[in-house]
Order: structure tokens, then C-alpha cells, then sequence
């Protein structure tokens, strides 16, 4: 199989389709479901995303939208509406842009499908959740276990994000 480009669903949420939203609380989340979709494989509704520059110059009907690392998100700003899935590129680990990507998004209120793909690492997962992601398809398999395990270890946190979590000083001082 070939495991590039292939997205890893989250389990729990309304997606209804083989990548479903993540729930807010990586607590309250069941293991995550192991099958990957096939590169090649499409299920109704799926498209393929087109690129920031071919969406804004002439593909504006597309509902999916593919940001590379230097592509500016808020570019896509006036279209969230009709946006069904934002793949963001992360082409190394170390580059961090698509952090930003994702909470401007998600911020602007854009509820649709948010996509990391590249070099996602399973440690990463937990934090770009935070920022509003809510799919993944890395180029290395990750073991179900191992990503469960992440986004489960930590019941509180110490910062508002886009997943909506309650800040640990907020519990404590109401």
C-alpha cells in the first residue's frame, strides 16, 4: 500500500466518511481508527485539492484547497464558506508555518476539514490538534497506539487554542 497522501482519520466525530473530525478532548476520544485510505481512493465528495494560486486565479468553484508552506492563509478568507477541506503542507518537521496556517483558519471561523500532510510526526499531532487540525496524512505510517497514546497524555493544558480545551488556570479560577 502506499502510504503517502493517505489521510489518518481521528475517530469520533460527524465526518461520516473515512477522515472524521477529531473531539475537542483527546480524553474523550476512542482509539483512532487504523485503516488509511488508498492514494487513488475516493469516497463521494472527495476531490482533489488545488493549489493556493489555481484556486484564486481561476479554479474559485473548488471545494478543496492545498496550501504550501509560504502560501498565505488568509487568502483564503472570503471563501471559507464554500471551503470543504484545507490541506495544509508541512515539507519538513521543523518548518512550523502550517501552525500559523491553522489558527488563522480557524480563528476567521472556517469549520471544514483541516488536513496536515507531509513530514507529520506522530509527537507533533497532539499540538497541531491544538491549532485546529483535524486529519493528518503523513508520509510515514503511524502506529495507532503510539498516536493515541499522544493525544491522550496530557488531561490539561496551560493555553487557549483553536480546540476550544479549557485552559487549566480557568478551571481552577473560574
Amino acid at each position: 500500500m502506499d502510504k503517502s497522501n493517505t489521510p489518518l482519520p481521528l475517530a469520533g466525530g460527524a465526518g461520516g466518511g473515512p477522515v472524521a473530525d477529531a473531539p475537542a478532548n483527546p480524553a474523550d476520544s476512542p482509539s483512532p481508527n487504523p485503516s488509511r485510505k488508498r492514494e487513488g481512493d475516493r469516497t463521494e465528495g472527495d476531490e482533489p485539492a488545488v493549489t493556493l494560486d489555481a484556486f484564486l486565479d481561476s479554479q474559485t468553484n473548488a471545494t478543496a484547497v492545498r496550501l504550501e508552506a509560504g502560501d498565505d492563509a488568509r487568502a483564503l478568507l472570503p471563501y471559507l464558506d464554500r471551503i470543504a477541506l484545507v490541506e495544509v503542507s508541512f515539507p519538513t518537521f521543523r518548518d512550523g508555518r502550517g501552525y500559523s496556517a491553522a489558527r488563522v483558519l480557524r480563528e476567521a471561523g472556517y469549520t471544514g476539514e483541516l488536513r496536515a500532510q507531509g513530514d507529520v510526526l506522530v509527537d507533533q499531532m497532539p499540538l497541531m490538534k491544538r491549532c485546529g487540525f483535524d486529519s493528518f496524512a503523513p508520509q510515514a505510517e503511524i502506529d495507532p497506539v503510539t498516536l493515541e497514546a499522544a493525544l491522550t497524555r496530557y488531561e490539561n493544558v496551560y493555553q487557549k487554542a483553536a480546540d476550544g480545551r479549557v485552559p487549566v488556570w480557568a478551571l481552577r479560577h473560574g
